[in-house]
């Protein structure tokens, strides 16, 4: 497997994820169709699905206009999603199974950010896609969930083995602002860029998820 960054918007990724053996690839959140386009044409690859982590624009943005750019593409976003998602073609729950050629990612459902949110964990080479439910340093804003709800998300996702690269789909690394952040959150001390995957070019967000297991189980909204 191969990860690709994509700069998106003023502080958006994407990802190209590529199967080698097929040359088939999956681009995660994809903000805006060009340069998801152009990055397929780069890299010779054949797109073959969306996987959405959530339902917000700057996520979903570019999907009708790959959908009609590349013909036959599945879209995946979590079930609660319908309606929400544009182009939606497969609606999964925790647990599930997507695949892209030889890859393959198990859903963790991750209510907090937005009640349909999820991650998209690839177990080897170790790997998970966290949208806006994890960043560097903190947790994406709670715009549908509760407290509650995220430390069990994040929870779920310190549970992952230690070695797994957490990739989120924003360039910062600590939370702006007004993002809800892990009270005496270790996360701040693993927030420079020191461990990435094997991304095709310069890609700043890559975080170990595990660091949320010595957090406090109490997340608030700054400011």
């Amino acid at each position: 497997m191969r990860i690709v960054s994509i700069p998106c918007l003023s502080d958006n990724y994407a990802y190209l994820v590529i199967c080698e053996a097929t040359q088939r690839a999956a681009i995660v959140d994809p903000s805006e169709a060009a340069p998801v386009l152009a990055a397929v044409r780069q890299h010779g690859v054949e797109l073959a699905a969306i996987w959405n982590t959530h339902h917000h624009w700057d996520h979903t943005g570019g999907n009708q206009e790959l959908v009609a750019a590349v013909g036959g593409l599945e879209v995946v976003a979590h079930e609660s999603d319908r309606g929400r998602v544009p182009a939606q073609t497969k609606f999964v729950d925790e647990g599930d199974t997507v695949s892209v050629g030889q890859v393959s990612a198990v859903i963790i459902h991750n209510p907090g950010h937005t009640s349909g949110a999820i991650s998209y964990h690839i177990a080897d080479p170790g790997a998970v896609f966290t949208g806006d439910t994890m960043f560097g340093a903190g947790c994406g804003r709670l715009f549908e969930g509760t407290p509650a709800d995220m430390r069990v998300s994040l929870g779920k996702l310190s549970a992952l083995p230690g070695a797994t690269q957490s990739i989120r789909a924003r360039r910062f690394g600590r939370p702006p602002g007004r993002a809800a952040r892990l009270e005496g959150s270790v996360l701040g001390a693993r927030a420079s860029p020191t461990s990435r995957p094997a991304c095709a070019s310069t890609c700043t967000t890559p975080t170990r998820p595990g660091s949320t297991s010595t957090c406090r189980s109490t997340a608030r909204c700054a400011g």
